[in-house]
């Protein structure tokens, strides 16, 4: 119905106004949501895919301490809670194999290995970052260049160096290659280092201290969250290293725990006795140090990530 019908039918004695025709005509909007009520629902969004993700990552880890704490017989079940619980497993496992002296060769291996790259990374770092020198960049490229190297590659030819050097059988190869740093903890640490005011240095030097002094008293306690972000990389790359131990280690005693772990799966796996459960408990036995670490060190990894690469 038109407007002028309405009019018509209101008769004489009716008043039509344009304020009552235009309230009439007019549309009842819908109610919007509100910054803060579109705030929340983004929040929840966010934190229920948060929850989800968290829950993909830890469940592995929780299924592991479950089966490790289960009877051979209900190791897959998929229970998380153990119907049958039992510690025996954490016993046995002690007697099956030298977890004692494994757990040992890897602490040392991952200690060398770790002060040996973050020196030594952040050595190479400071001089590509710090100091003007005829071919720098061409060098720094070459350091970067030789990340695209696959590692299989360069195999062969490091076992031949460390066995012409009697090394082969014996820890060092595991960890002493680091000495001469590590192209990407390079680049991490000279970004870093390129973030860092050098009027400070320059003053510092001005006042008579040497390129020794400078580096170690001044540079490296303004880098500490990027030194802690290379350590524990290097540190979960030592732990968990499965390859080299392959190659150089030869007598069980020498084992690292990852070697260790694959000799047991060789025995108790595939061998034909079947005990997963001590397997998994060996399992859990190597992983709590790793979680513990990283736990420690969760707040100084997102402070390094975070303020690593904003200059240079």
């Amino acid at each position: 119905m038109s407007t002028l019908d309405r009019a018509s039918e209101a008769g004489p004695t009716t008043s039509v106004t344009p304020e009552r025709l235009a309230t009439e005509d007019a549309v009842p909007a819908e109610p919007q949501r509100s910054p803060r009520q579109r705030g929340t629902v983004a929040r929840v969004l966010v934190g229920a895919a948060l929850v989800l993700m968290t829950v993909a990552f830890v469940y592995p880890f929780v299924w592991l301490v479950s089966a490790s704490l289960k009877p051979r017989s209900d190791v897959f079940d998929n229970r998380l809670i153990p119907e049958t619980l039992t510690f025996d497993n954490y016993v046995e496992v002690w007697n099956a194999a030298p977890m004692a002296a494994w757990l040992v060769n890897t602490a040392f291996v991952t200690v060398m290995a770790t002060l040996t790259v973050t020196i030594s990374s952040a050595l190479v770092a400071w001089g590509f970052a710090r100091y003007q020198f005829r071919g720098r960049n061409l060098l720094f490229g070459l350091v970067l260049a030789s990340m695209m190297i696959p590692g299989a590659a360069t195999m062969i030819p490091t076992y031949l160096i460390w066995n012409s050097l009697g090394l082969v059988g014996t820890l060092t190869p595991l960890w002493a290659g680091n000495v001469f740093g590590t192209a990407f903890y390079i680049f991490l640490l000279r970004q870093f280092f390129l973030g860092l005011p050098p009027e400070l240095f320059d003053a510092a030097e001005i006042d008579g201290a040497g390129h020794w002094r400078v580096f170690w008293h001044i540079a490296l306690p303004l880098t500490r969250p990027a030194l802690v972000v290379v350590a524990l990389f290097e540190f979960q790359a030592a732990w968990t290293d499965l390859m080299r131990g392959l190659i150089y280690l030869r007598d069980r005693e020498d084992f690292t725990v990852p070697r260790g772990l694959k000799s047991m799966l060789d025995q108790f796996g595939f061998g034909g006795e079947w005990h997963w459960e001590l397997i998994v408990t060996a399992s859990v036995i190597t992983t709590l140090p790793m979680v513990i670490v990283f736990f420690i060190g969760q707040r100084q990894i997102i402070q390094g990530v975070a303020s690593t690469g904003t200059k240079g």
